[in-house]
């Protein structure tokens, strides 16, 4: 496609395409992403609003070229009037959904109801949803045996790094990502070595570093303290609470650096009891080589198990962007009324 062409691809562009279309063809509706990781997710969302009527195609920002990222589909968006009932951004939140007004972009991504944002961080933390991580274990190794109750251990590590994240944020919103940026957060609330038998030890060394993180600021910016407070009140009526945290933070530190150090050993565990139980019940040498073969042979890493993690469907911040895009289609519905 031509960059003049591309460019000139807004919602009322296709909307004259689709005119031009027999009449019983169904209306295209364009869904701009980021990146390709994240076609099937937002595919699996707007799949189900496919009818007789309308189809969605899932796409990046660029034909022409191999730019993508957040800042390529929303390039143009929030400057004009590009998008529409027939043209959308699908875009992860980031942290621009719990800035609200405090940066240009949050505030016009925020306002702008053609974009459909995540809530959550990004969709590796749906992927990473507490209630779907045994699902994984058991996709991963073949044993559906509970070693831990993984909603409970993300409910406490979100507890833990709750007041932490609250500061985080507090400098952000007040346009400092300097003197306690993201990746020193991510460094002090990344997992150690985790134990499939006493995975609570981790949480302990880790409430240990956010204590004395937490001290530091505290004592530097003592006054401070009550704002940073009062902001905890405000991320509240946006859904965030200290027993749901990990659903906000960075997405890929999250599922590197928490939830996959905790899976790791995890499956590794129920790997090992199952060629245990194989080799107990094997007759002969023959057959245990056999039936290890053929169960190593259907195994699969929890990374990519993880990736196909679904069970974020529950949650209400995915019902969230259903809402959303119900809205959209109400727009259409009404611009057809019109027409």
């Amino acid at each position: 496609m031509p960059t003049t062409l591309r460019n000139n691809l807004t919602s009322a562009y296709i909307e004259a395409a689709n005119r031009l279309s027999p009449k019983k063809a169904r209306k295209r509706i364009v869904a701009y992403v980021e990146s390709y990781d994240d076609i099937a997710f937002w595919r699996s969302i707007l799949s189900s609003y496919e009818n007789d009527e309308r189809y969605f195609q899932v796409m990046l920002p660029s034909q022409t070229t191999l730019s993508k990222g957040k800042k390529m589909v929303l390039m143009n968006a929030l400057e004009s009037t590009a998008l529409g009932s027939s043209l959308i951004a699908c875009v992860d939140s980031d942290y621009d959904y719990l800035l609200q007004e405090a940066t240009a972009t949050s505030r016009k991504l925020n306002a702008n109801p053609y974009i459909l944002q995540t809530y959550a961080y990004a969709i590796e933390n749906y992927q990473c949803f507490a209630e779907g991580l045994h699902e994984v274990c058991v996709l991963a190794t073949l044993n559906d045996r509970h070693v831990i109750d993984f909603a409970d251990f993300l409910r406490r590590y979100s507890e833990t790094i709750y007041p932490l994240f609250l500061w985080n944020i507090w400098f952000y919103r007040n346009h400092d990502t300097h003197t306690f940026p993201m990746a020193d957060f991510n460094g002090v609330t990344r997992l150690q070595e985790v134990s499939a038998a006493h995975p609570e030890h981790a949480l302990e060394l880790l409430a240990s570093r956010v204590r004395k993180k937490l001290n530091w600021l505290s004592s530097k910016f003592h006054s401070q303290r009550r704002a940073v407070e009062a902001l905890g009140q405000l991320l509240r009526g946006l859904g965030l609470t200290p027993q749901n945290t990990y659903l906000f933070v960075q997405g890929h530190h999250l599922m590197d650096n928490v939830v996959l150090k905790l899976l790791t050993p995890i499956c590794t565990q129920l790997r090992r009891e199952r060629e245990q139980e194989i080799k107990r019940l094997a007759r002969h040498e023959e057959q245990f080589r056999n039936e290890l073969t053929g169960y190593e042979n259907c195994l699969a890493s929890p990374e990519l198990m993880l990736r196909k993690n679904d069970h974020y469907k529950s949650l209400n911040l995915y019902q969230w962007v259903c809402r959303d895009l119900e809205n959209i289609l109400k727009e259409e519905k009404v611009e057809q009324n019109v027409e």
